[in-house]
């Protein structure tokens, strides 16, 4: 087995990233800013500043006093994301005037990250399991309907998703090879996952458990080991991670210790959100213990599950020794003079990349307010798992047709087809509602609305109603934005998607057309809004596959 990819597979998994980040790109107008986008909108132009005073007066920005006046805002996430926005927006915006919204300039980082993660999936798929599993899994990855809406957001859900996989691929291949790059790069790399988002603070737990793993059967038979007990690697992010987390965040740089408990305790004891399952809305402990396993049975297309289960039981009767790939020489190092042992180290990698990913969900403690966006940092490994199931199954059929003489059939790129085909319509057909889009597992749309489950939350859909908007409003008049930030409403206008004479209120007395986002705990909000404006039925509705998700009403 080979694991080194030819200079024609790593083009062509970046070039399945540059697609990717190009789908994304022509997709996102059509996409509402949601809420939390709104917000890091701000902080981003806060920084900005900065950066700003940074350039025309040092001194100054770096004071305590200059870094509190700009990185106060927002300052319960870390800031790399949202500087890369400030970045994006003044280059690609201001400057170039390459992107026409500033909403998307905004965005474009996060789609970035995104298209990166889908090339490294088809990279370390390609070089494990072949060049066919590694293309079927990132583009699994890239067409789980949920997956594909974060990755237009400026977010952190798909970033730090796509930088956790990074991090484990650079600690993977430390432990191949003798050279101390991958071992520095794992620990700088692991600083910027710190700094994009509290999720990596079970990275450390997660690498702890591949290595009790490895060196599990040499320390219960007292063998000698082949390899350090404690990876170069892990040491290196203990040592580069916090100081590189400490040196992007200026917020950090006053009163650290102080500041850092803050952001540790906002998250530990995050306010708790109202979500819908099975017909019931939770907003306390205790939480469900089977909101995170049926949300992704309910979200995730059954072809790419079921494939993945495959590659995991595969993986599990150690069914690795075909590939659908060439075979090489074998890079020198650790591990990888021994290719099945390189494989299996890996591979044990993935699985634990699924199970860390999905822990906090063990405990009925956990906040479930942001729906599967939560464990996506699982997702890739699965994606990968899925490329090895893709592997099993093609490899069976090419067998068998090998068996009935059909020697010239394409089984290969039949299989990928007739495999991918389901996900890839899925998500072309969820956009722009992802957070409203339910496999045929649970009937669709329809059947999640039926069973109780979430039709939508984040204010996104706002998206959907603005022509409406646009063509009844009248001229200067007030819009009651329910659950969108007002922030992300100002930027729908700034972008020219809502006329620039709207103005976007919280007050229902004070307006004159009204937004409503569909979940149940919201229906005291509407009630209000059919007391205010003396009717209870709206004008407007935005329906997802028949399924009302959004509507507006307006003041007779």
């Amino acid at each position: 087995m080979s694991f080194e990819t030819p200079r024609a597979d790593r083009k062509l998994g970046l070039a399945l990233g540059a697609l990717y980040v190009a789908l994304l790109y022509v997709s996102a107008d059509s996409l509402g800013y949601a809420r939390d986008e709104g917000f890091y909108f701000q902080s981003a132009r806060a920084y900005r500043g900065w950066f700003d005073l940074l350039w025309s007066d040092p001194a100054s920005a770096l004071s305590r006093a200059g870094v509190d006046r700009f990185w106060v805002v927002n300052h319960e996430h870390p800031s790399l994301m949202k500087v890369l926005f400030a970045f994006s927006h003044q280059l690609f915006y201001e400057r170039l005037g390459w992107i026409r919204e500033a909403g998307t300039a905004y965005r474009l980082p996060g789609m970035v990250l995104s298209g990166l993660g889908v090339a490294l999936i088809h990279h370390w798929g390609s070089r494990i399991s072949g060049r066919a599993a590694g293309f079927v899994g990132a583009l699994l990855f890239a067409c789980m309907p949920r997956v594909f809406y974060h990755a237009h957001l400026a977010c952190f859900d798909l970033p730090v998703a796509s930088v956790w996989l990074f991090v484990a691929y650079l600690y993977a291949r430390s432990l191949e090879t003798s050279s101390r790059g991958y071992v520095w790069a794992t620990g700088l790399c692991y600083g910027l996952l710190l700094d994009t988002k509290h999720n990596s603070w079970l990275f450390p737990a997660f690498l702890v458990m591949h290595v009790l793993a490895l060196n599990l059967g040499d320390l219960l038979a007292d063998r000698k080991r082949t390899r350090p007990l404690v990876p170069p690697a892990l040491i290196a992010i203990a040592l580069l991670g916090p100081p590189v987390f400490v040196l992007l965040w200026p917020w950090l740089w006053f009163d650290t210790w102080h500041r850092f408990l803050g952001y540790v305790q906002f998250h530990l004891q995050h306010e708790y959100y109202n979500m819908e399952f099975l017909g019931q809305t939770y907003w306390k402990p205790p939480m469900p213990m089977g909101y995170a396993w049926l949300m992704t049975l309910a979200t995730l297309p059954a072809t790419t599950l079921g494939l993945a289960l495959i590659g995991g039981v595969g993986w599990l009767r150690g069914e690795r020794s075909t590939t659908l790939s060439p075979s090489g020489a074998a890079a020198p190092g650790q591990l990888a003079a021994n290719p099945a042992a390189t494989t299996a180290a890996h591979e044990l990698l993935w699985l634990f990349g699924i199970l860390v990913g999905f822990a906090p969900w063990w405990s009925q403690n956990t906040p479930i307010f942001g729906g599967t966006k939560h464990w996506l940092t699982a997702y890739p490994f699965l994606a990968l798992f899925a490329g090895q199931g893709f592997r099993v199954v093609a490899i069976r059929l090419r067998a068998i047709a090998l068996e009935f003489g059909l020697t010239r059939l394409p089984v290969v790129s039949l299989t990928a087809t007739l495999l991918s085909a389901g996900a890839v319509v899925m998500t072309v057909h969820s956009h722009p509602y992802g957070l409203s889009f339910y496999t045929p597992l649970v009937g669709g749309a329809p059947g999640a609305a039926t069973l109780g489950l979430n039709r939508t939350f984040w204010g996104y859909t706002t998206g959907s109603l603005a022509g409406f908007i646009n063509e009844n409003a009248a001229p200067g008049a007030s819009v009651f934005v329910h659950d969108t930030a007002l922030q992300s409403w100002d930027m729908m206008r700034a972008d020219g998607r809502i006329r620039s004479d709207l103005e976007g209120t919280l007050s229902i007395a004070d307006s004159s057309m009204a937004l409503y986002h569909h979940e149940p705990h919201m229906g005291r909000v509407e009630y209000q809004i059919w007391v205010a404006y003396d009717t209870q039925t709206p004008a407007e509705i935005a329906c997802y596959d028949g399924v009302p998700v959004a509507w507006v009403y307006q003041r007779k």
